[in-house]
């Protein structure tokens, strides 16, 4: 599998995903990072099938119509997302490209539409989970309750060894593990339902 994180332009990361034999891949959130991800699409003779939005935020979808335009991509989000999209997902989907397999998991909090990719062993959290953090509650769509749910019910009961990829270079490095972020994330730390929402109140 061709995996390429890309960060040009302020501290949002954009990724490139592809089957290496056939070249087909997609692009996770376009975010401010058109030039880079030009370059790399040229430089590796690459296919953009789809372009995939972790959420609906400005700074995540600024240039996906440049990519849908340039490439013929079609773009991906989640049925609650608000953004001009070609294909919906929900919870449990699966998306092909080609030989790969992208698994979506819904995990509202930080916006209503928020999902994660989960791609051979590699996940990929827009702002639900950075290194370090998570994704703040109180914009519009956000809920502590769910954000709750979304960490603690199914991001980090899957494998320790599962590595986490993040919408935001806000840790002090540009990716983890689950495994990681369990033992030295703060905001992982247990609590009750009641105690995060009252963390998140905080924070």
């Amino acid at each position: 599998m061709f995996f390429k994180q890309i960060k040009r332009i302020g501290d949002n990361f954009s990724y490139i995903i592809a089957e290496e034999e056939s070249g087909v891949a997609c692009v996770i959130d376009s975010s401010f990072n058109i030039q880079q991800i030009i370059e790399v699409v040229k430089e590796n003779k690459l296919t953009i099938k789809y372009v995939i939005n972790t959420h609906g935020h400005r700074d995540h979808t600024t240039n996906n119509r440049e990519i849908k335009v340039r490439y013929g991509a079609k773009i991906v989000a989640h049925k609650l997302s608000k953004v001009d999209k070609d294909v919906e997902v929900i919870d449990g989907d699966i998306l092909r490209v080609n030989g790969l397999v992208l698994k979506i998991i819904h995990t509202p909090g930080h916006s209503s539409d928020s999902i994660c990719l989960l791609v051979n062993n590699k996940l990929l959290t827009g702002d639900t989970l950075f290194v370090g953090e998570c994704g703040r509650t109180d914009l519009s769509g956000g809920s502590a309750k769910e954000m709750y749910n979304s960490l603690f019910n199914k991001l980090i009961s899957l494998n320790d060894n599962v590595e986490l990829y993040p919408g935001h270079d806000y840790g002090p490095k540009p990716h983890s593990t689950i495994g990681v972020e369990r033992r030295t994330n703060y905001t992982l730390e247990k609590r009750t339902l009641e105690e995060f929402i009252d963390f998140m109140k905080e924070s």
